[in-house]
Parts: structure tokens; sequence; C-alpha cells
């Protein structure tokens, strides 16, 4: 492949952009090489600026279920458009996306929009400690929700894992009420609770974890959190931001048995605009500014167009009840035809699907946790993504995220990917 657009385009940005992307992961430091520059997307592909053709297996890194340039969304943001952009003003498009979340979840009576993931973790912490009165809360090595302060640390020391500031201009002062956790551990939690019961406001845990690969929570953990919830007085707060209407038209909420007490969502209901909501009982959601004493604002939140994506997105998915078990069969065949064949060349790799969301470790044991994912082979992760792209496979560009299947994938592409990745298997064992 011919990438010398790219690698022009890449050198111009880096003049005027940090390090030359929007958003960090894009730089392809972890994998090596130069990011292509999108020029278009067609359903299940890529094409970058020099003309090149990938299938895509990143679809914006979750939202786009239907692949890009879905005619119905497409014709609903065009409708939207021809009406105006924004209006810092109710329009009924927010009321009805809000009410097919309502339907579809039982943890939610009442949901607010905001204009990304980030934000909807940021403001349903604030609510959980406002409805508390409490300061602290908990969260998980691997988990990522979003980059504000207080979600930003690394592991502390001491009695309780009190987290530090993983990032310069993060003050020590903010982190400090950031307890941090094992995932799929639960004594881990329970020394939290332990040493800081009284001062605990909620716990937040991704219940299918996507930030560091695709690691799903055990059922008997997630039971095992809303006990101690329950038991201290703490909220229990379902980060789906990438799982949501992406494992199911529930998210986890459609697999796991366990309700959480507030829940963010994004992605998939923006349709590829961007988007975030967070929701729960009513009780917690009235705590919420006007009603309540709890500020959030924001002047683009419910935004007409990115409600009018997310509208029609969902209620597609709603129309199509087989999707999800289609879209799963896929990305099953996907993944076990990388193992089949790293196998082949005995390179161990460790496989996982939920719903249309599919990881894979080059790992010699099965990934539980962030500890395990670190575990990893990274450089041959790096080498395996370098040679897929160069065959026209766009995966995510770090050991650490998922892929995504989306309905305008067919057997044939799936069927196209593994033979690539047979072969670029051969080449780095």
């Amino acid at each position: 492949m011919i990438h010398d657009k790219s690698i022009a385009a890449y050198e111009a940005a880096r003049a005027v952009i940090p390090g030359g992307v929007d958003s960090p992961v894009r730089a392809f430091k972890s994998v090596g090489g130069t990011p292509p520059f999108i020029e278009r997307g067609e359903g299940a592909y890529l094409i970058d600026i020099d003309g090149n053709r990938y299938i895509d297996y990143v679809q914006s890194w979750g939202p786009l279920i239907f692949g890009h340039c879905d005619t119905d969304i497409e014709a609903a943001v065009i409708g939207s458009v021809r009406k105006g952009l924004s209006f810092g003003a109710p329009t009924e498009t927010e009321t009805e996306l809000a009410k097919e979340i309502v339907a579809l979840f039982e943890s939610i009576d009442k949901v607010r929009f905001v204009s990304s993931g980030t934000e909807a973790v940021m403001s349903a912490i604030r609510l959980a400690r406002g409805f508390t009165g409490r300061d602290d809360i908990v969260k998980f090595e691997g988990c990522y929700h979003g980059h504000s302060d207080s979600l930003l640390v690394q592991a502390g020391s001491g009695a309780v894992t009190f987290g530090t500031p993983s990032s310069p201009g993060v003050p020590a002062d903010l982190t400090k009420h950031t307890l941090l956790a094992k995932y799929n551990d639960l004594g881990s939690v329970e020394k939290c609770f332990a040493d800081a019961s009284d001062s605990i406001a909620c716990v937040i845990i991704e219940p299918i974890a996507g930030n560091m690969g695709l690691v799903p929570a055990e059922e008997a953990f997630l039971e095992g959190l809303r006990q101690l919830c329950d038991a201290h007085g703490a909220l229990l707060i379902f980060d789906e931001v990438m799982s949501g209407f992406r494992a199911s038209l529930r998210g986890a909420q459609g697999i796991t048995s366990v309700t959480p007490d507030l829940v963010t969502l994004g992605k998939v209901i923006g349709g590829g605009m961007p988007v975030g909501a967070f929701g729960g009982r009513e009780e917690i959601m009235n705590r919420l500014s006007p009603d309540g004493p709890v500020y959030q604002a924001g002047t683009l939140s419910g935004n007409p167009v990115a409600m009018s994506a997310g509208l029609a997105s969902l209620r597609k998915l709603k129309e199509m009840p087989s999707l999800y078990r289609e879209l799963e069969q896929k990305a099953t065949r996907l993944v076990e035809g990388f193992r089949a064949a790293a196998e082949h060349f005995g390179i161990p790799l460790q496989v996982e699907v939920r719903g249309s969301m599919f990881g894979f470790f080059f790992n010699d044991k099965e990934v539980k946790n962030f500890d395990d994912a670190l575990a990893s082979d990274t450089e041959r992760f790096a080498a395996f993504h370098r040679g897929m792209l160069e065959s026209g496979i766009y995966l995510a560009c770090s050991q650490f995220e998922t892929g995504f299947i989306c309905s305008a994938m067919d057997d044939a592409m799936i069927s196209e990917t593994i033979d690539k990745a047979f072969k670029v298997f051969k080449e780095i064992a």
C-alpha cells in the first residue's frame, strides 16, 4: 500500500495539533507507523486519502453499529440539519430518544443527555456524591471512564489504595478521593469498604470492560458489588458508554441479572454524532438541577442533530431482533479464526466476544483483569496490527482496545480477514 499522502498529512497536522491527533491513541504510537488519514467511509469500509481501502473493525470506536453512511441515519441527520444545527433550547426529539432509552433499561427512570462519555461519567459521579453526601469513589484498574481529573489515577499505597494522579495537571487533592480495586477481584473491593466504608459514594465499573481489551466482569463479581453497595449505602454505576447497545440491545444489562443505580451511555445512542447520557432511578435523578441541588449543564446537550441520529439508530435496532445474534456469530467466527491461525504457528492467543464486541490478547493465559492484560505480548500485537493494516484490515491500534462488528459486514469479509490473518501470523511467528 502507498501512504505518501497520509504521511504528508500527518506531518502537517503535527505542526498545528499536539501529536498530530485529537485523541492520543490515533497517533499509532503503540503499534508504530503513520496513521492513515481517512477520506470517507462506505458501509464496512474505510478509504484513506491515498485511496487505500480497509475493512473497518473500529467503526469509530463503537458508535457505527450499522456501518458508515447508513442511509436511515444519514437521512435523519440531513433532515435535522435543514431545520438548524443547534438551538440551546428543548426539542421533542430529546424526549423521544429519552423514552426509547427508559423503555429499554429497567435501571433507568430518567435520563439526561450530554455531549460525550467523559461528561456523562463526570456528571454521574457528581450526582452520586450529591445524593449520598460522600466524597470517595471506587474504580477498577484498567477501566477507563473518560479523562476527567478524579478518574485519571494510578495505584497508590497504604491501607486504602487511594489513587495518585497518572497525568501531569491533575491535582493530588482531586484523586485522593478515588480508591482503586482490581477487576474481577471482590476481595479488593471489600478491603476498600472495610477501610473507608462511611465515605464511599459509589462504585463505578465497566461491566464489560473495553479499555484494557475486551474483559467481561464475572457474574458473581457483579453480584458481589451490588451486595457491597447495598450493605454500605453506596451507589453502583455501570459505565456502558461502550457496551450500551453493543453487547446487546440493553448492553451488559441484557446479559447480567445485576441492576445498577446509575448508568452512563454514549456512542451508539448518537449514531456517530457526539453524545453521551446518564440515567438512573427517579429519586436519584431528581437530585439534578433544576429539580434538585446537584448542578450540571451544557450548551450543546441534547443537540438536535445528534438526537435525531441517535433516535434513528435505536429505532432501527429495535426493528431487527436477530441482529445481535448475527453480529455475535460473525464476531465469534472472526476471533476463532484468528485463534486457529495463531495456534497453527504456535502463537498463544486469548479471544473474547460479547455481542458485536470482540477482543484478542497475545497471551498464554485467560485475561481477567488489567494485570493479566499487561502480561500480553504487545510487540507481537504491534507486528500483527502493521501486517493486517498493510493487508487492508483496519483494527484497533492498541492491544488494550476492543474491536467491533457492524451490520454491513458479510461472511465474505470475515473470511477475507481470517485468510489475511493467517498470512500475517505466518510472518510474525
